[in-house]
């Protein structure tokens, strides 16, 4: 059976120099109109303690038009300051919701460069696509094709801190799920394999950042070398630039094909709930965990998951999954990082990795099953005794070892 997504196709393209300029204008535009919104909201409730909407910030978006200082609004589409303005309050939800921080003010060089186009905004015919008030189609590579007989519900045009043009459409598409099967496999995340199966196998870790660390060190000296303001410095900062998105071009391409491959071959997925932000302050590990982009592995293995009607399971982040024994359960006093094979008392012999990824799978068959729990054991704070497991004493019990 099939289900209905909606799905984003990403394609570059290369504008002609009015339309480079026209969407500079846009985004620059895009920009202005987000921070006068969050500007007015700020002020509003600081000074008045007041909620101001989407709907009140779209009035004084019209009223900001008929300002002689901000007469230059009118150059662009107003479709993509209305969906600013509708970002801004999804922003606000989000944080109200304790999903996301505050909102921010837009930075021009921090921030992504993109202007969202609604479908009164463009014109998709034939394979060519032109924005509103451009008189020419878009010169887009077709890497792939879309749908047949969709029409794009959004447009969003971006240009990456390389320079480099992309347009993503989103169309609502139809999804087969694969076939069903018993397969399960636990995965455990690392840095010396990049992933680790609970069959045994392992996975290498390309490590993109050090590939390119000298190249990306020769830049950033050049770089810092530029006076601040010059041309010389905006083609080093491109140079920079090109080498990052060069390195997250590589690493989102392998994460592709992993995911792509474990949601085909596997029914249930099992994987530990990795706290990323928390583990980058070891400075020692910092780049090391950023390279190897574990949130963006979930994130991809997620909605493909979703997609493709396959079971994602994971279990607590506090899982002893390195210091418990798949053979026999017991639970090893200390493990440091610099262990990858231990013997455990009862004679058996462990690949730090591979055995954590069977207890990951283990943990999450008997989830799946019966919906134990998989707290680890961890000290007590405030009376300075053990505790041995924060569930009741027989609440593992039954768990499956491989």
């Amino acid at each position: 059976m099939t289900r209905a997504v909606k799905r984003a196709y990403k394609y570059r393209f290369y504008p002609i120099p009015e339309q480079a300029g026209l969407l500079n204008r846009t985004f620059g535009c895009v920009r202005k109109v987000y921070n006068l919104a969050l500007h007015a909201r700020i002020e509003a409730w600081q000074q008045r303690q007041e909620r101001i909407t989407y709907h009140a910030t779209s009035a004084l978006l019209t009223a900001w038009k008929k300002t002689e200082e901000l007469a230059f609004l009118n150059e662009v589409s107003s479709v993509p300051l209305q969906q600013t303005l509708r970002h801004l309050q999804t922003a606000f939800v989000a944080f109200w919701d304790k999903r996301a921080r505050y909102p921010r003010f837009k930075s021009r060089k921090r921030s992504r460069a993109s202007a969202e186009f609604t479908s009164s905004a463009f014109r998709y015919r034939s394979g060519q696509l032109v924005l509103a008030k451009m008189a020419e189609p878009l010169d887009i590579v077709w890497s792939r094709p879309l749908p047949d007989g969709v029409t794009p519900s959004t447009v969003t045009v971006s240009r990456d801190s390389a320079g480099r043009w992309f347009v993503s459409l989103l169309c609502a598409d139809t999804i087969t799920p694969a076939p069903a099967s018993r397969t399960a496999v636990g995965i455990d995340a690392g840095l010396d394999s990049l992933l680790t199966l609970s069959t045994g196998e392992k996975i290498t870790n390309p490590r993109h950042v050090r590939a390119d660390r000298a190249r990306l060190a020769r830049a950033q000296r050049e770089l810092a070398r530029k006076e601040k303001g010059s041309a010389n410095r905006a083609k080093a900062r491109v140079t920079v630039a090109r080498i990052h998105a060069r390195i997250a071009d590589r690493r989102r391409d392998l994460l592709h094909k992993l995911t792509t491959r474990l949601v085909r071959e596997t029914q249930t997925l099992v994987i530990e709930d990795l706290t990323v932000r928390n583990m980058v302050r070891n400075h020692c590990l910092a780049r090391a965990i950023s390279d190897a982009a574990w949130r963006q592995f979930r994130d991809l293995l997620t909605y493909k998951c979703a997609w493709y009607g396959r079971n994602l399971v994971v279990i607590d982040r506090w899982y002893p999954s390195s210091k418990m024994c798949a053979t026999c359960g017991a639970i090893a006093e200390s493990m440091p990082l610099s262990v990858r094979t231990w013997t455990c008392r009862c004679g058996a012999v462990h690949d730090r990795d591979v055995n954590a990824a069977r207890n990951i799978l283990a943990a999450g068959l008997a989830v799946t099953a019966c919906g134990a729990g998989v707290r680890p054991q961890r000290d007590s704070s405030r009376t300075g005794q053990s505790v041995t497991k924060q569930e009741t004493p027989g609440a593992t019990q039954g768990i499956p070892r491989l």
